[in-house]
């Protein structure tokens, strides 16, 4: 089990340079995850072009995200696919055996990735011939260097590029860096700039799937819940996924309602804001498979069918089919 704390409070050592507002980027390039890409990696070998689309596989709901947001933010058109500018950064404090990331890029390995400012991104970004107008602020896990988020706004704004692009990052709720090394001059930029936006993953169902997918205790499934109504107050326009992958399917009956439950603890319509990640088998993951992740995968449809039914009984058809953009997350 890792030590998530101490696990944290390392890589973090390794990831940022304060006094230089520099973080620790992952080069693509030349990397395993290189030949998942369906375009080659861009920005000098450290981003990528990011293809988001809302079909996803027969019997899994539709992913939204981030192209409903990012639409209504930049006032575009609802569309079906957006494409965006990702960076990853270079650490990350769990161990999820079905992520896309080799694990190599996950341990802030100077071997494998290159300091970098918010102004250098955009600079890579620059120069680009075709440059998606948001960009993607992913790991790893972001928030170990939550100071990237308002660091990447003021870039934009100074560049009078803040109406015209938009942040999207992503947040696995195991630490609350955001509220320990964010100013308070920091978390309101972040609350209130109008074209970002943050989804935060839920990783399993209970403590066991929890402990399973992540490798962390189980007692920090509940950390989670804890963390997202803290975010949730700051204001800030806030989505989720749940990763529905488990060991043992024989709990999912019992576990599946409680979940929504303490979901609906945090905001009742929050359901509706959480989108199920359907587990696919990319290249890293091949080596991480053994006898219960390969179990995991074929019965995460068991765990997708007891979300949609409790989903169906707790909200009539006409809230099921606003947009997600539209749930309201008041208590």
């Amino acid at each position: 089990m890792i030590d998530t704390d101490d696990y944290s409070r390392r890589l973090r050592e390794r990831v940022v340079r304060q006094d230089e507002r520099k973080l620790l980027i992952s080069r693509l390039q030349g990397s395993e995850q290189e030949q998942d890409l369906t375009v080659p990696p861009n920005c000098s070998g450290y981003g990528r072009i990011r293809h988001f689309h809302r079909r996803t596989s027969a019997g899994w709901p539709e992913n939204p995200l981030p192209i409903d947001p990012a639409c209504r933010a930049l006032a575009l058109a609802r569309g079906d696919t957006i494409e965006a500018q990702a960076f990853q950064s270079a650490g990350c404090n769990w161990r999820c055996w079905y992520c896309f990331v080799p694990f190599d890029l996950l341990d802030a390995r100077e071997d494998r990735a290159e300091w970098f400012s918010a102004d250098d991104l955009i600079d890579l970004w620059a120069d680009e011939p075709d440059r998606p107008v948001i960009f993607d602020l992913t790991g790893g896990q972001p928030d170990l260097v939550p100071e990237w988020i308002p660091w990447m706004i003021e870039a934009v704004d100074r560049r009078g590029l803040g109406e015209k692009t938009y942040i999207w990052s992503d947040d696995n709720l195991s630490n609350d860096y955001y509220f320990r090394y964010l100013s308070d001059a920091q978390r309101e930029l972040v609350a209130t700039h109008p074209n970002y936006g943050r989804v935060c993953c839920f990783k399993g169902f209970d403590e066991q799937s929890f402990a399973f997918n992540t490798r962390a205790h189980p007692e920090l499934f509940t950390r989670q819940f804890e963390i997202f109504r803290s975010l949730l107050a700051e204001g800030i326009d806030i989505y989720a996924y749940a990763t529905l992958t488990t060991s043992d399917r024989s709990t999912v009956a019992e576990a599946m309602p409680r979940f929504v439950d303490r979901l609906q603890a945090i905001a009742h319509e929050l359901p509706l804001r959480t989108v199920l990640l359907e587990i696919e088998m990319f290249s890293p993951v091949k080596a991480r498979l053994g006898e219960a992740e390969a179990a995991a995968l074929q019965s995460q449809a068991w765990a997708r069918d007891a979300w949609l039914s409790e989903i169906e009984s707790r909200f009539s058809s006409e809230l099921r089919s606003r947009s997600i953009t539209d749930v309201n997350l008041s208590r």
